[in-house]
């Protein structure tokens, strides 16, 4: 008897520490969007539920269910929660001495709905030549912004800067468009599997 009562009060602890660890990727996701205002007090209740929960199994579970329904509600509206653990940096420029700090060359095209890249050791103008020729077969004209980069991924923080071929002003509209939330997990979606 004693063991089926360890067992039910472990498996009811995890449960409780999966949901705990659910909402607080949930809550990490939202802040790096502009959605946070709009959850932020149904976040705190579902905090505040939980914390008071210990041992009430039915609250436990409904404060699960709403979590899992509110993350379906977010993928359902295009958000990919996957990012939430994954931040972005923008600074500065470099030159081809950052090649020796792990940083590696990237051409990134900004469109209204797409990002396009290509990263390589090439230089950057052969990394845009053979970008731009992609997008001319694929017959894509809807390039609002190009810019030339370093970037170096370390433990989930991406490091973006600028290369001797990105000019001052262009590299300072991106550092604009980065600052919109969507946009950098746009950025963050489009280059977390490119090393």
């Amino acid at each position: 008897m004693a063991g089926l009562v360890g067992r039910i009060a472990k498996g009811l602890t995890e449960r409780f520490a999966s949901t705990w660890r659910l909402l607080s990727e949930t809550t990490a996701f939202l802040s790096r969007t502009s959605l946070f205002e709009h959850y932020e007090a149904e976040l705190a209740s579902m905090r505040l539920r939980l914390s008071s929960a210990r041992g009430d199994e039915d609250e436990l579970r409904r404060v699960r269910e709403e979590l899992v329904e509110l993350r379906a509600a977010l993928r359902l509206q295009g958000y990919d929660l996957a990012l939430g653990g994954l931040e972005l940096a923008v600074k500065g420029f470099r030159n081809d001495a950052a090649l020796s700090q792990g940083f590696r060359r990237l051409v990134l095209f900004i469109g209204p709905r797409e990002i396009w890249a290509l990263a390589g050791d090439e230089n950057h103008r052969a990394l845009h030549d053979a970008l731009e020729a992609d997008c001319e077969r694929r017959r894509t004209s809807d390039i609002l912004q190009k810019h030339y980069l370093w970037f170096n991924w370390y433990n989930g923080l991406l490091t973006l800067s600028g290369a001797d071929s990105e000019s001052a002003e262009d590299f300072e509209e991106f550092k604009l468009w980065c600052q919109n939330p969507e946009n950098r997990l746009r950025i963050l979606g489009r280059l977390r599997k490119v090393r």
